[in-house]
């Protein structure tokens, strides 16, 4: 068996190296009203991969613009994590690609050094597991699925009423 990776033993702070996967779909609907819309809904999971802390966001689709959403609200409470790993998921790999188009921006143009210095030292390192290897992402898809069984044992596969 080959040795753990550096980041899994070694202390870091909790959420500087982190893996996301999405979980779902989930049907849910609106609390206001009388409404019988039902709508899918997705669960971002993110994971230390130091502590093995999980903070899980519910994500209303699939799209990159909604993850970086969701990303940010991540960002916002747990902080900068230095490293992200993912799967080779169109989202990620469109997420990824456009956060790196927007740090060329920055660091091409011509924009005050406080700002460039504030944005560019949050550039997070993103790496993709190999594509077909679910097994690479074992940390993320083991909780994913201790998720999905405990949600189905709580709700017996019912809709989800939810607030916003």
């Amino acid at each position: 068996m080959a040795d753990l990776p550096v980041f899994r033993v070694n202390y870091a702070p909790v959420f500087s190296h982190c893996g996301v996967d999405f979980a779902g779909p989930f049907s849910t609907k609106p609390s206001v009203g009388r409404s019988r819309i039902v709508s899918e809904t997705y669960l971002a999971l993110f994971i230390c991969l130091t502590s093995k802390a999980v903070h899980l966001e519910i994500v209303s689709d699939l799209s990159a613009d909604t993850f970086i959403a969701t990303l940010k609200r991540f960002v916002v409470r747990r902080g900068y994590p230095t490293k992200m790993y993912s799967d080779y998921g169109t989202n990620f790999t469109s997420t990824h690609h456009k956060l790196h188009e927007v740090y060329k921006l920055l660091s091409s143009q011509q924009l005050n050094k406080a700002l460039n210095t504030f944005c560019l030292s949050r550039e997070i390192d993103w790496y993709f597991i190999p594509p077909t290897s679910p097994h690479f992402g074992g940390i993320w898809e083991a909780n994913i699925k201790s998720f999905k069984r405990i949600l189905q044992h709580i709700t017996l596969n019912s809709v989800f009423i939810y607030e916003d």
